[in-house]
């Protein structure tokens, strides 16, 4: 269901120390946005921040970047880190963005040097074929992804989609990722941390089974033909 507009959130994003109004001015300098020089990851599609705050909170060692297209989602979010950091410390390794996620080459660039994604429950586009091209694990998503991370990097991938979980794992495999964790059932898994978002929340208390995979940039690689060519798809 769509969030209603918030006519609070704009107003308070615009004063919020933790959010960047814009990300562009950012591209290739986002490590000196924090006080601390620590391994960057991004959550693509942060919604109302519910894993967010869980996974900056918990993991003061690293820095993180969520980013919603939604400014009235983002302010909620916002107002769930300054609840969830209360009285702990202060939200120094979180910042709030918002851009068109599949433009994320024009906000981020191979010098910021991204260590871990986040893609968790994204659109799974299954509608029509050529819908697919929009899916945030589509490989000319995944080729973007590769540009800005360091060799090693890792994207963890979150869905209850499962048309849309086999064919993601094809693509990561086809754009120079390797497989280096998967399960079609998160919970029984036993796989910790597990930072649940309110959608994961929502399909577990449905019976829905979670898929979830770790895929890590293969240094090396050079761009294949089919690769190439699912990117450049219609």
């Amino acid at each position: 269901m769509r969030m209603r507009v918030k006519k609070w959130a704009r107003p308070e994003l615009s004063v919020c120390p933790f959010y960047v109004a814009e990300p562009g001015e950012m591209r290739g300098k986002w490590r000196e946005a924090f006080k601390k020089d620590q391994p960057l990851h991004i959550e693509l599609g942060c919604g109302k921040g519910v894993s967010t705050c869980q996974m900056a909170l918990s993991e003061d060692s690293n820095n993180f970047v969520a980013v919603d297209l939604i400014t009235s989602v983002l302010g909620v979010a916002k107002r769930n880190a300054e609840s969830a950091y209360k009285g702990v410390r202060e939200i120094d390794n979180l910042i709030l963005c918002n851009f068109d996620i599949e433009y994320i080459d024009s906000f981020f660039a191979s010098e910021d040097s991204v260590e871990r994604i986040y893609i968790s429950f994204c659109n799974p586009w299954n509608q029509r074929p050529k819908q697919a091209k929009h899916r945030l694990t589509h490989p000319r998503q995944l080729l973007k992804y590769r540009e800005i991370m360091k060799d090693g990097g890792e994207i963890y991938f979150k869905t209850d989609d499962d048309k849309l979980f086999k064919d993601s794992v094809g693509y990561f495999e086809s754009c120079g990722f390797d497989i280096k964790f998967i399960t079609y059932d998160l919970h029984e898994s036993g796989f910790t941390p597990n930072y649940e978002t309110e959608h994961e929340k929502m399909f577990t208390n449905e019976g829905v089974k979670i898929k979830f995979l770790i895929a890590e940039k293969r240094s090396g690689f050079e761009t294949t033909a089919d690769a190439a060519l699912d990117a450049d798809e219609e």
